[in-house]
């Protein structure tokens, strides 16, 4: 592997995070997690093998649009710096990579994570792929390190995967203003959104038949054994995927499958469950077009294009700061 340029301002073993996290979340009357601490070296690679389940089309779709979208994006945005949050192995940025460089503007590419192994990973595989391309690595969360963000302007700052879909709508509005905070005006941001439709397909890729997503949910009480010292034994945990319609967003949930209590050592903590008490592991929302247009609005962001795949199942947007 080659060496990779990588500011680390957060570790996902931060213990000190993830101990006030449990505290907050698992003493609430209705218990609950941050789904970021599903993303260890395991979780990572469950997740990786998720993207390519039949039932999970999203990450399908959305690189469809992008390979029919990358070629217009470069030309409009001429992006100096590609910014990436939460990129994962950075598969699907690729084919934005790819664009930019045959438009000739791109210098460097950003990759922001939480998990440094994955991030290390990936940016050395862009480095090998990518002669000539800057990858300057920032291991950290991307709700409180954005402006440590390097890059020259203009800038096209990508969050994609739906991952915009795992903030409770306050969240998301104050995450979209920071990312807004950090650019100047003209810089880009290009956003994916899954979207509202029926039910029966939203479930089914949340709870795949392989069984994947359930020990990827079963993954957190993992983290929370390895890194707190906790005693979960996470098979005795069901995995529920819950289309909520009012709310328009999916609710993964781990539920008891009997009493049990659990002693957290590293949180000073200890959790009783009753049988068949629910323990909410993400929320996953679903999106309509003026929502998204409406949400960027507020964020001082101007919508200047939006993208659907083939099936209408996915959305893609791009937008500018204003």
């Amino acid at each position: 592997m080659k060496d990779v340029d990588l500011e680390v301002h957060h570790r996902v073993e931060d213990v000190g995070a993830l101990r006030t996290d449990v505290r907050e979340g698992l003493t609430a009357r209705a218990k609950w997690l941050p789904s970021k601490w599903f993303y260890d070296a395991r979780g990572s690679e469950l997740f990786d093998r998720i993207t390519e389940l039949p039932e999970y089309y999203p990450t399908r779709a959305e690189r469809e649009i992008l390979h029919g979208a990358a070629g217009w994006i470069a030309g409009t945005t001429g992006a100096r710096a590609l910014v990436e949050l939460g990129s994962g192995s950075s598969e699907k940025t690729r084919v934005l990579l790819d664009g930019l460089r045959a438009h000739g503007t791109l210098d460097t590419f950003v990759p922001m994570d939480v998990s440094e192994s994955a991030l290390a990973e990936a940016a050395a595989a862009i480095t090998e792929d990518y002669p000539g391309l800057a990858v300057r690595g920032v291991v950290g969360d991307f709700t409180q390190h954005l402006g440590l963000l390097p890059g020259q302007p203009p800038r096209l700052v990508v969050f994609l995967g739906g991952t915009i879909g795992n903030f409770l709508p306050a969240q998301r509005a104050k995450f979209l203003r920071s990312v807004r905070d950090v650019l100047a005006e003209g810089e880009w941001l290009l956003l994916g959104t899954d979207l509202v439709k029926d039910p029966g397909t939203l479930v089914r890729a949340y709870d795949d038949a392989a069984g994947v997503t359930a020990e990827f949910n079963r993954n957190v009480l993992r983290v929370l054994n390895e890194r707190l010292g906790a005693d979960f034994e996470p098979d005795r945990f069901r995995h529920v995927a819950h289309w909520d319609a009012e709310r328009e967003w999916i609710e993964m949930r781990l539920r008891a499958t009997a009493e049990m209590t659990v002693r957290i050592p590293g949180a000073d903590l200890e959790v009783r469950f009753a049988e068949g008490e629910e323990l909410r592991t993400e929320i996953s929302a679903k999106f309509r077009r003026e929502g998204v247009e409406g949400e960027l609005s507020e964020a001082g962001f101007a919508a200047q294009r939006w993208w659907t795949d083939s099936g209408g199942r996915f959305g893609v947007s791009l937008a500018r700061a204003t």
